[in-house]
């Protein structure tokens, strides 16, 4: 595996891991995310990411897919500075008539604000 990539312990993969996430903490919320958190269940104690990425909120594959990889993108950045928890991302509106472009830049700002606020 690159080194480039979001590994495998890095991710929330049972339903019960983003459950647990959902009803902790909610630390940060912005014009498109909710970040939620919860204490870090797995046995090597590391920052894990969940993404809730709903149809309803994003109608097409092609903005879900880029909304998530900027997502990784922003969390694999910033996974050493976190708090060893498991955080899920959930998409809680309706995301407007931008360019992929201008979505994937708005959620790489919101999710740096959010990871930065967390980090600190």
């Amino acid at each position: 595996m690159s080194c480039a990539t979001l590994p495998a312990e890095a991710r929330l993969h049972r339903p019960s891991e983003f459950t647990a996430a959902l009803k902790g903490r909610r630390l940060a919320r912005g014009a498109l995310f909710i970040v939620s958190a919860a204490p870090a269940t797995s046995a090597p104690a590391c920052a894990r990411l969940g993404l809730v990425i709903a149809k309803r909120y994003a109608a097409l594959a092609t903005t879900r897919n880029a909304i998530k990889r900027v997502l990784r993108e922003a969390f694999r950045h910033r996974r050493q500075a976190l708090p060893a928890q498991d955080y899920v991302i959930r998409l809680h509106s309706k995301v407007g008539p931008l360019s992929l472009t201008a979505l994937k830049r708005a959620a790489r700002t919101e999710a740096d604000a959010h990871f930065g606020r967390i980090a600190r």
